[in-house]
């Protein structure tokens, strides 16, 4: 690739209008519990899009003197709070349990009171078999998944039975669903125009390995004689055959028959490729195989923190270092001349930018699809622990906007309530008050000198994301011997807060520095 210098100017980062790409949105990595430092286990989820950013934590409810039912919606992604109704559609409903459980409600919602944790990715599929009338979207299917299971086997058979009965309304989706002791990647797909049902495989992650979903499907045979590590639909085959997705001759592969043509024939790209060789480079894995194993295991045990560093990955160093070619020179004390990565090189360059840079010099932007990226919504890592009470033992360590840039705020499964900021959505217009904005101001403009910027803006989140670990211990303590539940709650809601707190507080303070240190110009 041609290597060139670049005029500073020129390489401005459009900041204000991010490339987003929703073929290839959302990123999960999985850890079994003998494969993490600790023995949890571990799922994770960046929600990338323009999703809502409001969460909420819905309460454990009693249906037991009544006769209720479910109501279920379609269009609850992109609303702007809490009760915001816009766009929502109800489209159904099923019968209540007498009991549900309490869960963490995001847009994709993703952890319950009892330390189950699914994150999500899509991958598409063929949209000959897309039934837009059915009633779920995968949405709509993890929430009550949450509200009524508390192991990730029985969410996976909950989900099969909903989809058989009332029908999977959405395209092709991974959801990776973890509990105290096991997780699993189930994939979901429809199973044709105005046909009720689905098509659905699910495979367990096996304990000391690592998983990773990146839009593309990943499970490839189908072991029905292998249930401790297996499930599927009964109609995997014969969907794929009615629909032309498999001639029937050769082993039978779910990744190969439901592929999404932006894979390219393969079961992985760039992320899988990376995440894979960071955490198992003595497997050697080239970016010219075929395929991919669907799990791995690492050379070195993996503890919460080390997935939470691959979520920020932009491949710097390799040869997929979207950067590289971004090059100005820098004049020396004693007169020499440095040719360096410029210091507005960054890894989310917007595609007007790209497009801008490859026209001044054609191949100077090899766009790489990053771990991190700057349209992403929220993002989180699920680590799920059977040794603690499950009101601290489950942390889902949440944040907001470009996870390469935010802090991450620990929500216990205990929590009953949290901060202000997180029950505003800021996608549709600015507002100050949402957590969105609290975090992105900054993220945006150390985004414009990213290559200066960048280490005072890593060392704050590196050191807002230890201390908030190196407070978990105490409050795990207290919460194991606290005898009341409302108790244990405040202690978990006051940490979140105090978390919170003290991130938002210090971005708002890098926000006032970059303002100062680009006052005269960026």
């Amino acid at each position: 690739m041609k290597r060139i210098l670049i005029i500073l100017a020129l390489v401005l980062p459009m900041v204000a209008a991010a490339q987003v790409n929703t073929k290839e949105s959302c990123t999960s990595i999985m850890v079994g519990k003998k494969a993490t430092t600790d023995g949890s286990v571990i799922t994770s989820h960046t929600c990338d899009g323009r999703y809502r950013t409001w969460m909420s934590i819905e309460p454990a409810r009693d249906y037991s003197k009544s006769k209720a039912v479910h109501t279920v919606y379609k269009g609850t992604m992109h609303t702007s709070f809490r009760g915001d109704t816009t766009g929502v559609r109800q489209v159904g409903f099923i019968p209540q349990l007498k009991q549900t459980y309490a869960y963490l409600n995001t847009a994709y919602p993703c952890l319950n009171e009892h330390q189950l944790a699914i994150g999500e990715s899509t991958f598409g599929g063929p949209d000959t078999l897309v039934n837009p009338t059915a009633m779920f979207l995968i949405e709509e299917l993890e929430r009550l998944a949450l509200m009524r299971c508390t192991t990730a086997r029985d969410a996976i058979r909950l989900i099969g039975d909903l989809v058989a009965r009332y029908g999977y309304a959405d395209g092709g989706e991974c959801i990776t669903i973890a509990d105290r002791n096991e997780v699993w990647q189930m994939e979901i797909i429809g199973c044709g125009k105005d046909q009720v049902g689905g098509v659905w495989v699910a495979q367990r992650v096996p304990d000391d390995h690592v998983a990773v979903s990146c839009n593309i499907p990943r499970i490839g045979r189908l072991q029905r004689n292998n249930p401790a590590y297996f499930m599927c639909s009964d109609n995997v085959e014969e969907v794929a055959r009615k629909y032309g997705l498999w001639d029937g001759e050769g082993e039978f592969l779910f990744w190969k028959a439901y592929n999404t043509s932006w894979a390219n024939g393969r079961n992985f790209r760039e992320r899988e490729f990376f995440i894979f060789n960071t955490l198992a480079p003595s497997k050697h894995f080239t970016y010219d195989m075929d395929e991919l194993p669907f799990s791995i295991k690492p050379d070195e045990k993996v503890d919460v923190r080390k997935v939470m560093e691959l979520l920020r990955s932009t491949y710097e160093g390799t040869d997929m270092d979207m950067t590289r070619n971004i090059l100005s020179t820098r004049k020396n004390k004693d007169g020499s001349v440095d040719t360096i990565i410029s210091p507005v090189a960054n890894p989310w360059l917007t595609g007007a930018m790209q497009q801008t840079l490859n026209t001044i010099a054609p191949g100077t932007v090899d766009f790489k699809r990053t771990v991190s990226v700057a349209w992403c919504s929220y993002s989180f890592v699920a680590q799920l622990r059977d040794w603690l009470p499950d009101a601290v033992g489950g942390v889902c360590w949440m944040a907001v906007d470009n996870p390469g840039q935010s802090p991450r705020i620990p929500i216990f499964c205990g929590n009953t309530e949290l901060p202000e900021a997180f029950g505003m959505c800021g996608q549709k217009s600015y507002n100050p008050d949402a957590w969105l904005w609290q975090f992105r101001k900054a993220n945006k403009l150390a985004t414009i000198q990213w290559q200066s910027t960048r280490k005072q803006h890593m060392n704050e989140v590196l050191r807002l994301e230890r201390e908030a670990f190196e407070g978990l211990e105490n409050l795990e303590n207290k919460v194991k011997n606290s005898k009341k539940k409302q108790y244990a709650a405040k202690l978990l809601n006051n940490y979140t807060q105090r978390v919170y707190g003290n991130a938002a507080g210090q971005w708002r303070r890098l926000e006032e520095g970059y303002w100062q240190r680009f006052g005269m110009g960026f």
